[in-house]
């Protein structure tokens, strides 16, 4: 007899997590696995709570009510799609499915469109916040459907992190405009991440810090503008002792980087519009390099460089990280919201920037307490050609110069990468420079392949014999 309110597929940590986030909100919950392990753990671990776990399919969608609502919290792609062939011979014309991982955006659009033709109710919902978002309210980003969304928005707005501003869910736009914004939120995470690790790195070999140090000054920032739940997990990885020895645990951490496709994905799509993302581009490449252990280590042994650097003032260089990390992060945000902002226009998703920062104040990976200023930038402008263009951060940018500029000068005279730092700031200046040197890029490629170029002194295209 069908009575759960809410149907899950996939009893990972994100399924699991949101599915007693569901309970506790008071939407009784029906959960399924393709593997009967994790379903029983589920119901072993779900003692009292008003939900039930099954292993046949079929039992699982008859359990639930009419129209059923199903979330699927599986691996994209090949998975997604044989999850969702699966559970179409049990599902009624009005059901509607959810694809609540991190799935391509163009993939969305496919599905949307094979089960509007089965008159499938879907959309895609990025979450973000990892097992403790989605235990206590995550931030979620849903595109598709409206109607399907709407159906299920006082599920979502109850579950969702809950802030001053309200619950972190909003309705995106249509298509894979969910996803999408999704896939953009984790560039955004990448750059953040490279770049406090730059910073961290900087501390560490110009500044002598210890963690002790490192861990009172991340918790000193924390407790400033930079505040943010990533600068709180970096405090707190700092001090963190290693259980196997002596020691603290990150000393003893590979510097060795994965992903799993969302930040490639966020470049491929800039350049396929044309966004300049550095900030985001290059925190890529650093986990495709670093990726490279061996060859780095045979290379440190071959490739000359510099022959040190002094350690520095404490006092001075930490203000300088600390205004160099605030600078690059304000590119990191505005290469990423000035993204979703040409592809919503290029695509027709109506996508609202200010919204975009409210939802992400609270549960997810990115909240920071400047979203706020963020939120409050586009809703003065919404057609804020660059977020470092807003007055406010304008002025903040500004006296932060000299710091930023000292640190990526230092870490080149110690021959430190600072690959995505320096990318920000050349993003920075390229953004506020009135010429720039690709007018030879032009005569260039005039004269070995006749592209033509434009002259600055009257219009039209033209060609010139340069040899």
């Amino acid at each position: 007899m069908a009575e759960y309110a809410m149907g899950m597929v996939g009893l990972g940590v994100m399924g699991k997590n949101l599915s007693w986030n569901m309970e506790e909100k008071g939407f009784s919950v029906a959960a399924h696995d393709a593997w009967p392990e994790p379903v029983d753990k589920f119901v072993a671990e779900s003692a009292g709570k008003n939900v039930a776990g099954f292993k046949d399919l079929g039992e699982f969608v008859r359990s639930l009510r009419r129209p059923r609502r199903i979330i699927l919290l599986i691996k994209a792609g090949a998975v997604t799609d044989k999850g969702i062939a699966g559970l179409l011979p049990h599902l009624e014309p009005g059901d509607i499915l959810v694809d609540g991982g991190n799935e391509y955006f163009r993939e969305t659009e496919r599905r949307a469109k094979e089960l509007a033709d089965k008159h499938i109710k879907f959309f895609g919902m990025g979450v973000s916040g990892g097992e403790e978002g989605a235990r206590h309210g995550p931030s979620m980003m849903p595109g598709g459907d409206k109607a399907a969304y709407e159906e299920l928005a006082p599920v979502f707005t109850k579950i969702a992190a809950q802030v001053a501003d309200g619950p972190c869910v909003t309705y995106i736009g249509p298509g894979g405009a969910g996803h999408y914004v999704k896939m953009v939120h984790n560039g955004i995470e990448y750059g953040d991440m490279q770049l406090i690790a730059e910073a961290y790195w900087l501390l560490k070999h110009l500044g002598g810090l210890s963690n002790q140090e490192l861990h009172d000054t991340f918790a000193e920032w924390n407790a400033g503008e930079l505040s943010s739940f990533l600068i709180e997990i970096t405090r707190d990885i700092f001090k963190t002792q290693d259980p196997e020895g002596p020691g603290e645990l990150l000393d003893k951490v590979l510097d060795q980087g994965q992903m799993k496709g969302t930040g490639k994905w966020t470049v491929m799509d800039a350049a396929e519009i044309g966004v300049a993302i550095p900030t985001i581009a290059t925190s890529v490449e650093m986990r495709v390099l670093s990726s490279a252990k061996a060859a780095r280590v045979t290379a440190s042994k071959a490739l000359p460089g510099p022959t040190g650097l002094s350690k520095q003032d404490k006092k001075q260089l930490i203000a300088d990280v600390r205004a160099a990390l605030y600078a690059s992060k304000a590119c990191s945000y505005a290469q990423g919201l000035g993204l979703i902002g040409k592809a919503s226009d290029e695509r027709g998703w109506g996508v609202q920037i200010s919204e975009l920062a409210r939802i992400w104040q609270g549960g997810c990976i990115i909240r920071a307490q400047f979203l706020t200023r963020i939120k409050e930038a586009y809703q003065r402008d919404p057609k804020l050609a660059n977020l470092l263009l807003d007055p406010g951060f304008v002025a903040e940018l500004g006296p932060r110069q000299a710091g930023w500029r000292n640190v990526i000068s230092l870490a080149a005279r110690a021959g430190l990468p600072v690959l995505t730092m320096g990318a920000s700031l050349g993003y920075y200046d390229t953004v506020r420079a009135e010429h720039l040197p690709v007018n030879l890029v032009q005569a260039q490629r005039d004269l070995f392949g006749a592209h033509t170029y434009k002259r600055v002194d009257r219009d039209g295209d033209f060609h010139s014999k340069w040899r």
